[in-house]
């Protein structure tokens, strides 16, 4: 049975009952059937948005904070339905789909809460009796595009602040995992959302652009939100920029992890796998970098190795750390940085081994500038150890990179820490933790080539709202003529 597209709260099979198949990466059985959506059917989707967004904008904050939090309830009793998709379609291992659910539903339930924060302020006029203020107001119909790493957590942030706002959304869901993001649209349903406030969009991989282009083209579309790598970004925002839209990027990562001289080791090498490993890697905010002062750095390489040794992987079904990537073509691409890196000198300290998408924790030490792995984004789980001098280094080298989302820096002086974290050149910063973290009330968004804007809190509420500018007055005013 073939998972169809979610419009106007229906279930709607696609223009000429189109489907595609995703495939499991580790079994290589087929996953999910899903329907495959033509430019028709997104726009249907986008008028039924539309149509949808005076009822939706006009509820008071109880009853849109109600619906919120009543769909983070659903999504977590429904928790075991999300795991067994994730891990089907995209190899993720059960602990990390469930922590998706557990965050997602919070996500839900933050949104919820910031329903009765979304206001304004009153500005002192010069027009004597005049009241002015600056009132947020809903967009209209906001489009967010999620990816399949992460995709509980992605495809939620995607939609949550903008219902919360007031805004109606389209969530067109990932390739790789249309199950999965289709259930955060029936979590919502199910929750009393009115019909048409939200609508799931499938689509075939050949289609993708043509949708998106469609989407983003469409007059009733006001807003867009893409989650996913920096190459897709600058389409997105491009497309966005050029139909006069604004857009949230949150894009690829290239995080350092500093250890100064003074870093608790154990500390810093449980941070560091926890960042670099988590999800196989497969995540925007992962460690990438681990940036070493060479004062500590045997040391604390030999203890980051022989930890990453032990971790296990395999059939994210099984009892592992590392479950699957999400093709087998990523993981053929560690080798091939593995390769590159060897022959140019690094040293392999930990790990190496494939056996189809399933790939083992990685770390390769002596990593230099004319690697492959010390510029591009890997997205797995092959680390880079770059040895330095001293901090001034340190931070010199996590800053020689085109990206700028999360870093992480370990010293037990908070005086230098910060001086550290205050150069590094980030959205993200964590002293003394790993670099991969989030909270839903936190703003979340990178600088440089990691994109703009930002997800969470207040940030996240002005980013899904228009301030405008409205005044009472004196009908009997003054008039020069």
């Amino acid at each position: 049975m073939s998972l169809n597209l979610l419009i106007g709260g229906a279930d709607v099979p696609s223009e000429g009952a189109r489907t595609y198949e995703r495939m499991d990466p580790v079994t290589g059985d087929v996953a999910t059937v899903a329907a495959a959506a033509s430019v028709g059917d997104a726009l249907k989707a986008v008028s039924s948005a539309q149509a949808a967004f005076a009822e939706w904008s006009a509820m008071g904050p109880e009853v849109r904070r109600a619906v919120l939090v009543k769909a983070g309830d659903i999504m977590e009793a429904r928790a075991d339905a999300f795991v067994d998709a994730m891990v089907r379609e995209t190899g993720a291992t059960a602990i990390w789909a469930g922590f998706n659910v557990h965050l997602a539903a919070g996500m839900l339930r933050e949104a919820g809460a910031m329903t009765t924060q979304i206001g304004g302020e009153v500005i002192p006029s010069n027009k004597p009796g005049t009241l002015a203020m600056a009132v947020a107001k809903p967009r209209g119909v906001c489009l967010g595009i999620a990816p399949w790493n992460a995709p509980v957590i992605l495809g939620t942030r995607a939609v949550a602040t903008a219902l919360a706002c007031g805004n109606t959304v389209v969530l067109k869901s990932s390739e790789m995992c249309p199950k999965v993001h289709r259930l955060i649209g029936e979590c919502l349903v199910e929750a009393g959302l009115p019909a048409g406030a939200i609508n799931v969009i499938s689509n075939a991989p050949e289609d993708a652009a043509k949708v998106v282009k469609a989407l983003i083209e469409a007059p009733e579309v006001r807003h867009v939100n893409f989650t996913g790598s920096t190459g897709v970004g600058r389409i997105i925002g491009r497309l966005a920029g050029e139909n006069l839209k604004p857009a949230l990027l949150e894009l690829g990562g290239k995080a350092p992890f500093v250890v100064l001289e003074d870093a608790d080791l154990e500390g810093a090498v449980n941070a560091a796998i926890f960042g670099s490993f988590m999800n196989q890697g497969q995540i925007c905010m992962s460690t990438e970098r681990i940036i070493v002062v060479e004062a500590v750095a045997d040391a604390f390489i030999e203890k980051l190795a022989a930890k990453a040794a032990r971790l296990p992987y395999g059939n994210p079904r099984e009892k592992v750390v590392l479950g699957s990537l999400v093709t087998e073509a990523a993981a053929e691409k560690m080798d091939a940085l593995i390769a590159d890196a060897t022959s140019k000198g690094a040293k392999l300290v930990a790990g190496g081994a494939r056996d189809g998408a399933i790939h083992s924790a990685t770390l390769l030490d002596g990593v230099t500038s004319d690697m492959r792995i010390y510029g591009e984004e890997s997205f797995g789980p092959v680390k880079s150890i770059i040895r330095v001098k001293d901090a001034d280094e340190a931070i010199a080298v996590a800053n020689d990179t085109e990206y700028g989302l999360s870093a992480a820096v370990f010293s037990q002086d908070i005086t230098k820490a910060m001086d550290a974290a205050n150069r590094i050149q980030s959205g993200i910063c964590h002293i003394n933790g790993p670099t991969v973290s989030d909270e839903p009330q936190m703003p979340f968004g990178g600088v440089k080539d990691s994109g703009f804007g930002r997800f969470g809190g207040k940030l996240g509420v002005a980013e899904f709202t228009v301030t405008r500018w409205i005044t009472i007055e004196d009908p009997k005013q003054h008039y020069p003529f």
